[in-house]
């Protein structure tokens, strides 16, 4: 009888609830325990998790990844998925190695390499994947020369954090001052140009950040898992084009992929954008991490999750086809159980206190629910 599987998650994003549902679920029927921690006491990760911990706050890059190990040690973990000071965590996977643990995330050279979008565009320029025109900029200056210039050339602008996730910081520049409509409406992503550059020379601080052209739908996100060998076992598109969502094996979308997670050692799960220029494909971002929407390929026949584990873990699950492609669907928001409030808030305790294991709760309509259109 296989002996259960120990997964650790670390600070990660409330979507992932369903990466554990699909752990839990996989095809082989190993069971898989799962621990969580957070900064967050309220994050649905640790009432989803089988045993889960309140991060302790301030730690340095190093004292992290001491702390990462004192918690695979004690906990026996097989599996880690580092979110939270990846770039460090990855740089020590020998001494992870020696405690019995596997870390599920890319090489120390492919976390550099896309940390910052800056350095990543150059990098995949240098081996033919377009990407749009870009500048980096620093200072209001900088920002408005930029901004001028794809503006004559037929673009809106746009502005996002060199270094982020998630779409935070992200905002499309435009000269026309607010109407009323927009104000009767939800907030959107626009930022008048002059209150930028205003609140750029009031902070007096430089900023780090690129301005592109406004990207046009659809959006398709490749989910790829590479093994350590550099070979792709899985790569498979997810569609957005508004509230529709569906799944593409276009080679259009799909070679550029491969070509990035294979050359620049994209192990495990990685998760890279496209958008459209005109009337082609271009990179928008490349994710070292698991994609928060990756439980959507379940729509496909896949359980992504579990395959990287398995690989993880030396189990190769070889070269995975989806059986199917799911039809097209929209995702809706729902309730998902925390923590006790009384539990999940006390954090005088001192930094490792355990909170009480937390049964996988009963699953009612998630956040991230898909339904089909």
């Amino acid at each position: 009888m296989l002996s259960r599987v120990r997964v650790w998650l670390n600070r990660t994003y409330a979507e992932n609830v369903f990466f554990m549902d699909q752990l839990r679920r996989n095809p082989g029927d190993r069971a898989v325990e799962i621990h969580a921690t957070h900064g967050d006491p309220d994050s649905p990760v640790l009432a989803a998790a089988d045993t889960a911990e309140l991060e302790p706050e301030g730690l340095s890059p190093a004292a992290y990844v001491e702390y990462a190990l004192d918690q695979c040690a004690r906990r026996g973990i097989d599996v880690f998925v580092p979110r939270l000071h990846q770039a460090a965590i990855v740089a020590h996977r020998a001494e992870f190695a020696a405690a019995g643990t596997a870390l599920l995330a890319p090489t120390p050279e492919a976390v550099a390499v896309f940390e910052n979008k800056a350095i990543g565009y150059e990098a995949v320029r240098s081996v033919g994947v377009p990407v749009p025109p870009w500048w980096r900029v620093r200072t209001a200056d900088q920002l408005l020369t930029a901004v001028e210039e794809l503006e004559l050339s037929g673009h809106q602008a746009c502005v996002k954090p060199a270094a982020g996730a998630g779409g935070a910081g992200f905002r499309v520049i435009t000269r026309s001052p607010v109407s009323l409509p927009e104000l009767s409406g939800f907030p959107g992503p626009y930022a008048h140009l002059d209150a930028v550059l205003d609140a750029l020379r009031r902070s007096g601080e430089p900023v780090d950040w690129l301005v592109m052209p406004r990207l046009a739908e659809p959006e398709v996100s490749v989910d790829c898992l590479t093994g350590a060998d550099n070979r792709v076992r899985l790569v498979i598109g997810r569609t957005k084009n508004g509230r529709r969502r569906g799944f593409t094996l276009d080679e259009r979308w799909l070679a550029p992929a491969r070509l990035i997670a294979e050359g620049f050692g994209l192990h495990h799960l990685s998760n890279i954008q496209f958008r459209m220029l005109g009337d082609r494909p271009v990179l928008l971002d490349v994710n070292t991490r698991p994609a928060g929407g990756l439980h959507q390929l379940s729509l496909c026949g896949v359980n992504a999750p579990w395959a990287a584990v398995r690989l993880a873990l030396g189990d190769d699950p070889g070269v995975i086809e989806p059986p199917f492609l799911g039809q097209d669907y929209t995702v809706l928001a729902g309730p998902r159980p925390l923590l006790p409030a009384g539990l999940a808030r006390h954090r005088q305790e001192p930094a490792g206190m355990a909170l009480p294991a937390a049964s996988a709760p009963v699953r009612t309509a998630p956040a991230g629910e898909v339904l089909p259109l």
